[in-house]
């Protein structure tokens, strides 16, 4: 979406704390013996509790209220049975739906203690190349700017993106214009930021091949057996100076 005026910024504002806020609150939680869907109810009810709704539910049903993904399964997984042990990398996505009908979209990876140091490294370059890749969102630049910062920062750290994972536009439903923000620089794509534009920005770093494949439970997505991979997420409204993240939890 294009922010219109004030309201649009406060709503935005409004549910990206309320999802910042839930993701904190899961992160806190996450430790070894912890069941998936534990994890999930935790941030249900977090939900619940501030009149929001799960976007992936509202908009796909998605069987669960988070998405939940652990080791090799990179996004999309299904809260689930599955405990938490030592040593794993789980990532944790919250996106929402406030009342008031906005979408906010966030999320992070999170090592569990005690983990090696290629997992730390790559949590490290994923959150360096989403900082990168805010910087890099500008009215008037090219979209693959974004996307050129995330392959930039994941090369320099011995790593790569994935290219069929991408960033997107958000406001007014979970995934919208414009869509497939590469991970990667594309010179053949020659679409313009624009000043109000909001986008959930989110690279993915791996350690493994640059493609995931969909799992048998036709939700999860995949890197290579025994390889892994970072990201992490904010939704920001574009605007003349600099991009305003709202998935901070205040």
């Amino acid at each position: 979406m294009s922010i219109g005026d004030e309201t649009d910024v406060r709503g935005l504002k409004t549910i990206g704390r309320i999802v910042a806020r839930c993701l904190r609150e899961m992160g806190q939680a996450l430790e070894p013996g912890i069941r998936t869907s534990e994890l999930d109810e935790i941030g249900a009810t977090f939900l619940a509790r501030h009149d929001a709704e799960s976007a992936p539910q509202f908009t796909y049903g998605f069987p669960g209220a988070t998405c939940i993904s652990v080791n090799e399964v990179v996004a999309h997984g299904i809260p689930g049975e599955l405990v938490i042990r030592a040593g794993d990398l789980v990532h944790i996505d919250v996106s929402a739906r406030s009342r008031a009908g906005y979408f906010s979209d966030t999320g992070a990876s999170f090592p569990v203690s005690p983990f090696s140091k290629r997992d730390q490294r790559l949590c490290v370059t994923a959150k360096m190349a989403l900082r990168e890749g805010i910087k890099a969102a500008r009215p008037g630049a090219r979209i693959g700017r974004i996307g050129r910062a995330f392959e930039k920062t994941a090369r320099r750290a011995g790593f790569a993106t994935i290219r069929n994972l991408c960033s997107h536009g958000v406001g007014r439903s979970l995934h919208e214009e414009p869509t497939e923000i590469l991970g990667y620089d594309e010179p053949s794509d020659r679409r313009r930021l624009e000043e109000g534009q909001v986008l959930a920005i989110e690279p993915f770093v791996t350690d493994g091949t640059p493609w995931v494949e969909e799992g048998d439970d036709g939700w999860s997505l995949l890197t290579d057996p025994g390889r892994r991979a970072a990201q992490f997420e904010h939704t920001v409204i574009l605007t003349r100076d600099k991009p305003l993240v709202v998935t901070l939890p205040g």
